[in-house]
């Protein structure tokens, strides 16, 4: 958070999150007196004010960045359940308290170093590397901001920065923590541990209606059919409109002739190269082939085998050394070549086989390049059609009939909820965009025109709901099979976890963990040098917690990383380190330490001056910012 209000002078970015740059301030909550009143400001800290435009803003922002994390877009109603318009108010509060004391004692910054700010900005650059106005206004344009109000936040952003600077800069955290920091982290421990499988306890016996059914009463929301949507949509894409009839055969043929290269398959030789270390050594051994030595002598007289030597199959254009690809694919089958001077000495060369060239007639792709035609001319014609589709919908056709008269496919998803799920449980898959898809379909009514979903650079989805299934309660008869597995596990889980207990209160009691593993036919297992920062894969991160939650000695259960049954352990070695000090630390580690102190005075300081300059707040005027 620190970071982020240092940076706040130093990228556009930052610079429109003024309210937001000091989010851990909403734990403080807000100061002063709350009222409902008239006017047009939000928030007031002093003579300093957040207008309803300014809050809107922030609130919008807030709202995006949630949705965002979340995947789905927030309504007005998870937002409020959220907190965001308390989160949002005492994020401005505390950035209103800032501005304001920068105001009483007089902080400023001159408009030469608002100019340098700006001008190595980034974003403000052209392509030259350099600040470009034109750039600068139209970034500006783009968000709806004028350079004034950019210059002002921009000043705002450089103040806070010299308050926080001068509350925080320079803290570093004491030795002793440090050192203690370091002693917790570098403790290890011996524990051993005997799995208790879900076994111990099954088979679970079927229960009797009356019990189910009452189990199901219980939890009747749980087995709640969502509201369903059935939705109807039509796909363009260059492959819902190509037409392979309309290429004719003198434009495959010339397609063919133009890309012929690619149908073609290179001439191969496989080569066997051998290397000499000077051209007398290479003469030499070429007239002993004259002479009747074979070539396989020669390799065989150089201490190599036919594998050392082989180059393998290649093509002209794969052999990076010209002179021995010229003399490579001059030779005959069998034939051995004269030296030749390569690129690392010279060398002898022999074709062991040669593959022709071979070239695909036109009649075994002829299909294949009139489909690729086609699509390439559908995709020249995929926004005429694209137009053609909304005139037709502007005059009043339906989907159905825009999508007839365009020669294109309607689809139809029969019921899907809001996570994507049919009423079977599955996910509706081989859509494009079909996660957007869904999300847009609930956040419109049934018979709407919507806005299609872009598909691509040059594809598009058109959709509407024809159908809203509303949610409904399920009979018992409807999920019996559902709710049988579900009671089934529950009662597994609980019945373990009764047995755990149980064995667990006999460890402590004195018995040993080995009669317990062989009373419950299980092997007793030990895991040494344990690390409180660790997640095993023996034991799992829980397994890791519970172990350095209890003192030596201590017994526990934790849950098998699997999924399937329990642990039952004890702490059997707890070993401090031999040296602890800040050095050990990693520098992520002291970093962390740092910014938390950092962190606490940061907020110690707005807390203060949020009471001292009396933050109110104008619920009437918020209600009607967020009416805009």
């Amino acid at each position: 958070m620190l970071d982020s209000l240092r940076k706040a002078a130093n990228t556009w970015v930052a610079k429109l999150l003024l309210g937001l740059l000091v989010v851990s301030f909403a734990i403080w909550g807000i100061s002063g007196q709350l009222f409902t009143g008239v006017g047009n400001d939000v928030l007031t800290a002093g003579r300093t004010s957040v207008s309803m435009l300014d809050f809107r803003l922030a609130y919008d922002r807030r709202v995006r960045e949630i949705s965002n994390s979340l995947g789905t877009r927030l309504t007005r109603q998870q937002a409020a359940a959220l907190g965001v318009e308390d989160q949002v108010l005492a994020e401005l509060a505390a950035g209103a308290a800032l501005d304001e004391t920068a105001r009483r004692i007089g902080l400023g910054v001159s408009q030469d170093r608002l100019a340098q700010l700006a001008a190595s900005d980034p974003a403000f650059r052209g392509a030259n590397g350099r600040f470009d106005r034109n750039q600068f206004e139209y970034i500006l344009r783009q968000i709806g901001m004028s350079p004034q109000a950019y210059l002002a936040n921009q000043e705002k952003a450089v103040m806070r920065s010299q308050i926080v600077d001068a509350v925080a800069e320079g803290v570093t955290p004491p030795d002793l923590l440090l050192r203690n920091v370091a002693l917790y982290r570098g403790e290890d421990r011996t524990v051993e541990y005997v799995a208790l499988p879900r076994s111990l306890v099954e088979p679970i016996e079927p229960p009797q209606e009356d019990v189910l059914k009452s189990w199901f009463e219980e939890r009747k929301n749980d087995y709640a059919a969502p509201e369903y949507r059935r939705i109807d949509y039509v796909k363009l894409e260059a492959e819902d409109i190509a037409d392979p009839s309309v290429i004719s055969d003198e434009q495959v043929k010339a397609a063919y002739e133009q890309q012929k290269a690619r149908y073609t398959k290179p001439e191969r030789r496989t080569i066997e190269q051998l290397t000499f270390s000077d051209k007398e050594a290479a003469a030499a051994a070429r007239e002993s082939l004259r002479a009747g030595t074979t070539f396989e002598d020669l390799v065989e007289r150089e201490g190599r085998t036919l594998e050392d030597v082989s180059l393998g199959s290649l093509a002209r254009g794969e052999i990076a050394d010209d002179a021995i690809a010229e003399a490579a694919f001059s030779l005959a089958e069998g034939q051995v070549s004269d030296v030749v001077d390569g690129v690392f000495g010279p060398v002898l060369l022999r074709v062991s086989k040669i593959e022709p060239e071979t070239v695909t007639p036109l009649e075994e792709v002829r299909d294949e390049i009139r489909q690729e035609l086609a699509l390439e001319e559908a995709s020249r014609l995929v926004i005429d059609t694209y137009d053609a589709y909304e005139d037709a919908r502007a005059g009043g056709a339906t989907l159905q009939e825009a999508a007839e008269q365009l020669n294109l496919t309607v689809r139809t998803i029969e019921a899907v909820d809001s996570e994507g799920l049919g009423p079977d449980g599955t996910a509706v898959t081989n859509i494009p965009r079909v996660r957007e898809l869904i999300q847009e379909a609930f956040q419109t009514e049934v018979g709407v025109e919507n806005s299609p979903i872009a598909i691509g650079s040059n594809g598009f989805l058109f959709y509407e709901v024809s159908e809203v299934i509303p949610a409904r309660e399920r009979t018992f008869e409807e999920v019996h099979d559902k709710v049988l597995a579900d009671w089934t596990e529950a009662e597994a889980v609980a019945r373990l976890s009764a047995r755990a207990k149980e064995l667990e209160k006999e460890l402590e009691d004195g018995k040993s963990l080995d009669e317990i593993a062989a009373e419950i036919g299980q092997e007793k297992l030990v895991k040494r040098g344990i690390k409180r920062e660790a997640n095993d894969p023996d034991i799992g991160r829980a397994g890791v917690e519970a172990v350095f939650a209890e003192p030596k000695g201590g017994v526990g259960i934790f849950p098998n990383p699997t999924g399937q049954g329990q642990y039952l352990f004890k702490i059997t070695e707890v070993f401090e380190p031999a040296s602890a000090s800040a050095e050990s630390l990693p520098d992520e580690v002291v970093e962390s330490i740092t910014q938390g102190i950092e962190n606490d005075l940061l907020d110690q300081l707005v807390a203060r001056l949020q009471a001292e300059h009396e933050v109110t707040v104008n619920r009437t005027a918020m209600q009607q910012a967020l009416n805009f």
